[in-house]
């Protein structure tokens, strides 16, 4: 497994507007994918897995109220309020990079085996926008708030407004408008959404994202997390998906939505993130965007197979299941960083 502080250094993040960008070379033939299919190949549920490292302890409470005979999506937004609630993770929630005005924004969206989803973004001021994104879903006949309705909805419910910005967040700002450089080069310190995917032991398939996106973005960007189609899509006969990434690029392509539906087709969970990846590389390869973007997804499909598959190298996701327990795997991917 890749040491994520190694990839840190690989791609001299910029926590504080360091704008370096490396160039990176194609593999033509990453070695792994010789052995497609290996990685999920032997299929189990129930199943959680999630995005970056961040996903063990959300996969851990996910898993935990799954075996205690909870709901799939009271599973979910517990596993997701963990990040959510660590100001050590810098994309998720409380503690999360802000945009260029100092401003700490939040989506967050949830979906179930019904098709049911509820959505929030450009949440400000709740630390937990999945539990927004799931009383969305229960208790209004809409998909997705937004912005001031998003949080007078949440106060509504009974949430408490509070500043989300700790002094790490704020000084890292503020050290960024020393350059005010917008470079939102992709990994764990910069832009690092949590997406989680679980499949029941009934086969049943439900998933949730949660993020506060690119850090020193423009007040009011809204990223792919919250987007049904992009960020998050499952459908409960075939499988579900995930991204993780300059949402952008996943938005443009409809990401999780077409991995699904190549899944569909017949498709692995491997093959589709692969050739979603593929088309998203060959639509950005001579966009302004490409210097530094980064695309990940994760799907399963309805068996119990799983995967993940990256534009770049240094993307990994967490699994667990009954036979392996709960552990880090690296993604397989197209291009990696050379500096």
């Amino acid at each position: 497994m890749s040491n994520r502080r190694d990839f840190i250094k690989k791609t001299a993040l910029g926590t504080i507007g360091v704008s370096t960008v490396f160039s990176c070379k194609e593999i033509t033939e990453n070695k792994q994918d010789k052995a497609e299919g290996v990685i999920g190949s032997t299929p189990t549920k129930p199943l959680v897995i999630s995005t970056w490292n961040h996903g063990l302890p959300a996969n851990e409470e996910t898993w935990k109220r799954l075996k205690q005979g909870r709901s799939t999506l009271d599973a979910i937004e517990a596993g997701m309020k963990i990040p959510e609630a660590d100001p050590k993770v810098r994309s998720v929630g409380y503690g999360g990079f802000p945009d260029r005005e100092g401003k700490v924004t939040l989506d967050a969206c949830i979906m179930d085996h019904k098709s049911n989803c509820g959505s929030v973004s450009f949440l400000q001021g709740i630390k937990h926008p999945i539990s927004i994104a799931k009383r969305v879903l229960q208790n209004t006949p809409h998909v997705m708030l937004s912005g001031k309705g998003a949080l007078q909805f949440a106060l509504s419910e009974g949430f408490v407004e509070e500043n989300l910005l700790t002094d790490e967040a704020e000084k890292d700002w503020k050290k960024w408008l020393e350059a005010s450089k917008y470079s939102p080069v992709i990994n764990i310190e910069n832009h690092d959404t949590i997406s989680m995917l679980v499949l029941d032991k009934n086969g049943d398939i439900s998933g949730g994202c949660t993020t506060s996106g690119a850090a020193w973005k423009m007040h009011g960007r809204v990223g792919d997390s919250p987007i049904i189609g992009a960020g998050l899509f499952l459908d409960n006969e075939v499988g579900a998906a995930a991204a993780t990434g300059l949402g952008e690029a996943v938005i443009r392509t409809a990401g999780s939505a077409m991995v699904v539906e190549l899944m569909r087709q017949g498709k692995s969970p491997f093959e589709a993130c692969k050739e979603i990846v593929e088309r998203i590389y060959n639509k950005h390869k001579d966009h302004k965007d490409m210097e530094y973007l980064q695309v990940g997804f994760i799907a399963l499909n309805k068996n119990g197979e799983y995967a993940g598959y990256s534009l770049r190298s240094g993307f990994n996701y967490a699994v667990v299941d009954e036979t392996q327990g709960n552990r880090m795997e690296d993604a397989q991917f197209k291009m990696k960083w050379d500096n």
